[in-house]
């Protein structure tokens, strides 16, 4: 039992340095700094890191910060490239640039223009409108898709949370997860009809399946102690984007593309460090035929 509890501690330590690095991109992020976070001695942090991470520190904060500039290249096509790898912690647009071929084989201006393509390629449906002169309609169909979004700007206060992580493809795995893991960990520590909250770190169309993060998290009072080895960590509060959403799993996906990608571009914000989540209310429930249920999307969002 020390043995778990040990190497747990390692895990929770961990998991505060990779969120402060997601919360602080366009901050100086150097090894002193981050050996603090985890309460680790700088001289071995760095070995420490590599070893439960599979890469080393500076690997991964060059990825996190190519992963996020990604997202925010396709999710804000208005935002000019020199703002995005500021915003991620590049000095210039240029070095970003050199960084960005390397890891995705095509400029940040080419690649942003190849998923706007894409997306437009995705809204050509059958028995859409034509042009006259036989070109679909691509813009009708974007706007046809924002349209029919029913999103709303909402305040929320900041949630203490306790989570259980999941790391591998986003999908029916984390269903699976839901029932096989936290349900019976929820059921354990006397935690069902809390408010529950799906937290995607990592954006699947960028990061390698393997790699993509979920927490699995309830609302809990910040002095909570219960059994199991969960971590605890607070959703912040703020601005959120919300979209509602009732459908399956396999289907939550698109929804997700549908107001990340459809709708935040023209709605004149830009999302910001806070992370994303599913907003699931104490009354949730599932139908047991369908799989279906219905959840809030929220992204953190904040002026342009």
């Amino acid at each position: 039992m020390a043995v778990m509890d040990s190497r747990f501690e390692y895990v929770a330590r961990m998991h505060r340095v990779v969120e402060h690095i997601d919360r602080h991109l366009d901050e100086p992020l150097d090894l002193e700094t981050l050996a603090g976070v985890a309460n680790f001695s700088s001289f071995h942090f760095h070995r420490l890191f590599s070893a439960w991470m599979g890469e080393t520190l500076g690997e991964y904060l060059r990825r996190r910060r190519l992963e996020i500039g990604a997202q925010r290249l396709a999710t804000q096509p208005r935002i000019p490239v020199l703002r995005v790898a500021l915003s991620v912690g590049f000095g210039s647009s240029e070095a970003f640039a050199r960084a960005f071929k390397a890891r995705f084989g095509s400029t940040p201006s080419s690649w942003r223009l190849a998923k706007r393509r894409n997306r437009n390629q995705l809204d050509r449906k059958p028995g859409q409108a034509f042009t006259a002169d036989g070109r679909h309609d691509e813009v009708s169909g974007i706007h046809s898709r924002e349209a029919s979004m029913d999103v709303k700007l909402i305040d929320r206060q900041p949630a203490a949370v306790a989570y259980l992580r999941h790391v591998g493809p986003y999908g029916p795995p984390i269903s699976q997860f839901w029932e096989a893991t936290v349900y019976p960990w929820l059921q354990t520590n006397n935690l069902m009809g809390r408010p529950l909250y799906g937290i995607s770190h990592d954006d699947p169309g960028i990061t390698a399946p393997e790699k993509c993060r979920y927490d699995a998290a309830v609302e809990v009072e910040p002095e909570f102690v219960g059994a199991g080895h969960y971590l605890k960590t607070t959703i912040p509060g703020g601005k959120y984007a919300a979209a509602g959403f009732r459908g399956t799993a396999a289907e939550i996906g698109d929804a997700w593309m549908d107001l990340m990608r459809n709708w935040l571009p023209g709605s004149g914000l830009q999302l910001d460090s806070r992370p994303l989540f599913e907003y699931y209310p104490p009354d949730f429930t599932v139908d047991p035929k369908t799989g279906a249920f219905e959840c809030e999307i929220c992204i953190p969002v904040t002026k342009l």
